[in-house]
């Protein structure tokens, strides 16, 4: 956590009030705060005292963080509401349309578009130097031209997203198919054409005393592979792994979607299986249960350790023929890239297909320069962003392509040159 800078606070702070208001935001930007935390969080700022800046910050965090997904929300709000008023006028402008010049904006970092609107709710704008008085001329825009709104949700990132943008998102991925085509199977199903069943044929002659009066006919039975997900819940991965999570929630419960089944691994410093949350009907309900059986929220990421585990335990139980895995990680490692290397050649001998999902493709000056990137990337059929609506909406489309790579041949070839 960055430093924390003086509390500059008048004579008469009325402290216990502020702290109530402070908790009312918390509570907009999805927090669970209710009238008894926050006289906890008076009584134990009143026992603590409020001489040190850094007490006071993990004080109120004790009181009103229970879980590892708001810290950030709440590490954002009390910089706002505490520390830098200047920066909540940033912020607010940040949430308002603008016609953009040739200076850019700073884009809000994680967290802070929604501890702004939850800050902001009802407020009005500032005022900016220079605003044009009412008698002046305004230059009116014809917008019937740009981007819906929808359009533009499509394509913005998970992290930068407000609350009211993220349930919109959501409502939309629930929405969002992700066909499998069927595959061959060995077995076969009586047809009128196709290969002749030798064994049904013989059988049926020898019940005619070995005359044989037709040739009956085969073809393979169809059948739909396993969907397995590995999902890094990292610090790093956090937002996006929930907002994936949330669309492989609505995949598991759709009916008709063609996969066999579904079944949902996180990982951060250890293996946690979530198979059986995502058959919970409720998506809150069955996110909130997997969040408290995996207790690595949002820790560190040990890539190589977890799909060793997973190699070892689990593998043979789900994979079945023809898998498909999707690997949602940023690839950033703590474990040796040997070994790293060696648990993702494994996991894809025993995959139909390994498709890997990196939130980091995102920015176009992306590559593979980190250890970990560099030792999967071999062992992955594709390599695909996945940080939008419009790039899962892509891996729908990926998936129903068995010979798609999408951007790992660029990656390849970038690690080839610069091993040359």
């Amino acid at each position: 956590m960055a430093e924390q800078l003086p509390l500059d606070l008048p004579d008469d702070p009325k402290l216990a009030g502020n702290i109530t208001h402070f908790a009312r935001a918390l509570r907009r930007a999805g927090l669970s705060i209710g009238p008894g935390r926050v006289v906890e969080a008076v009584q134990a700022v009143a026992a603590v005292g409020f001489t040190s800046r850094r007490d006071f910050y993990w004080t109120l965090h004790a009181c009103f963080v229970s879980r590892p997904e708001h810290a950030r929300v709440f590490a954002q709000i009390f910089r706002l509401y505490w520390r830098d008023p200047r920066y909540l006028e940033h912020m607010m402008a940040a949430m308002l349309p603008a016609i953009r010049g040739v200076q850019e904006d700073r884009p809000a970092t994680p967290a802070e578009k929604r501890a702004a609107e939850a800050l902001l709710d009802g407020a009005e704008a500032p005022e900016a130097e220079g605003q044009l008085e009412p008698e002046e001329t305004l230059v009116e825009v014809d917008a019937s031209l740009t981007m819906s709104a929808r359009e533009r949700l499509r394509s913005l990132d998970f992290e930068q997203m407000s609350l009211a943008e993220m349930a919109e998102a959501k409502r939309m991925l629930a929405r969002l198919e992700l066909p499998v085509p069927p595959m061959p199977s060995r077995r076969g199903i009586a047809s009128a054409r196709g290969r002749i069943d030798v064994p049904r044929s013989m059988k049926a002659a020898l019940r005619r005393g070995g005359e044989m009066e037709r040739l009956y006919r085969m073809k393979p039975r169809e059948r739909y592979p396993n969907l397995v997900v590995l999902c890094d819940i990292s610090g790093s991965m956090s937002q996006y792994s929930r907002v994936i999570l949330h669309f492989l929630h609505a995949v598991a419960n759709r009916k008709g979607a063609g996969w066999a089944q579904v079944h949902g691994f996180t990982f951060g410093t250890r293996l946690t299986n979530i198979t059986r949350h995502l058959t919970t009907r409720d998506v809150d309900a069955a996110l909130a249960a997997a969040g408290a059986q995996a207790q690595d929220w949002e820790g560190g990421t040990r890539i190589g350790s977890a799909l060793a585990a997973f190699n070892r335990d689990w593998s043979r139980r789900v994979m079945g023929q023809g898998a498909v895995v999707l690997l949602i990680t940023d690839g950033l490692d703590r474990d040796d890239p040997m070994e790293l290397a060696r648990q993702m050649q494994r996991l894809q001998l025993s995959a139909g297909r390994v498709i890997w999902l990196n939130p980091l493709l995102r920015w176009d000056g992306f590559a593979p320069k980190a250890a970990g990137i560099r030792a999967i990337m071999p062992y992955v059929d594709s390599f695909r962003a996945g940080h939008s609506i419009a790039s899962l909406e892509a891996l729908a489309e990926a998936i129903s392509k068995p010979d798609d790579l999408g951007e790992k041949a660029r990656m390849m070839a970038g690690m080839a040159s610069e091993g040359g």
